[in-house]
């Protein structure tokens, strides 16, 4: 099995990467996040990899961490998805943002993928919520936080790690604190303060 490709970015397109190893050109296909981290024609590459075989095809999915590769393999586990659904699932969204949806169970968060309608979205969620806190740890290596869904992954010194540390250290459990902070910043938007996200968190915590 081909777990790994360490090589120079020869060519790419939408969904797909032609990676050099040797002179050996593997084409991989891969999400957009993958691929917009991979750089410029000519630059050295490292994409983890998952070899897929059928009785008609045989495919490269690629990725640029370790983490994405789980998450792809765990959504692949679920009924009606296939490597182009979870490929357009990861193309959506982080791995953080991915992790975090199935934890709380917001089926609308992994509906925004293309192909994914509420229905898949909703089962996806159920199917994955209680394994969302064994990859905890495997996106952006940030922080987490443990809540009655399980791990939920938060970058590292991002305001919305900071404020739901600041509510849990006022006594309020990770999955309340959590759940107020994403409230907050659907209200106030991504780039509010750390003070007014606390405040508006807090009012939603104590609702």
């Amino acid at each position: 099995m081909i777990a790994k490709l360490t090589g120079l970015l020869d060519d790419f397109g939408a969904d797909w990467a032609v990676i050099d190893v040797g002179g050996v050109g593997y084409l991989v296909q891969a999400s957009a996040r993958t691929l917009a981290q991979l750089g410029n024609r000519g630059d050295r590459v490292v994409v983890h990899t998952e070899l897929q075989v059928s009785e008609s095809d045989m495919r490269l999915i690629g990725f640029a961490s370790a983490g994405e590769r789980a998450w792809f393999r765990l959504l692949t586990q679920v009924q009606g998805v296939g490597s182009k659904v979870a490929l357009a699932i990861l193309s959506a969204l982080t791995v953080d943002e991915v992790q975090r949806a199935c934890a709380m169970g917001d089926a609308a968060m992994v509906a925004r993928a293309n192909g994914v309608g509420p229905k898949l979205a909703s089962r996806i969620v159920n199917e994955l919520k209680d394994k969302a806190g064994a990859l905890a740890g495997q996106g952006s290596g940030g922080p987490g936080i443990v809540g009655d869904a399980g791990m939920v992954s938060l970058p590292a010194g991002s305001v919305e790690a900071d404020a739901v540390s600041a509510l849990q250290n006022l006594g309020f459990r990770p999955a309340t604190a959590a759940s107020a902070v994403a409230a907050a910043l659907a209200d106030l938007g991504e780039g509010a303060a750390l003070g007014d996200v606390v405040r508006v968190a807090l009012k939603r915590a104590t609702a």
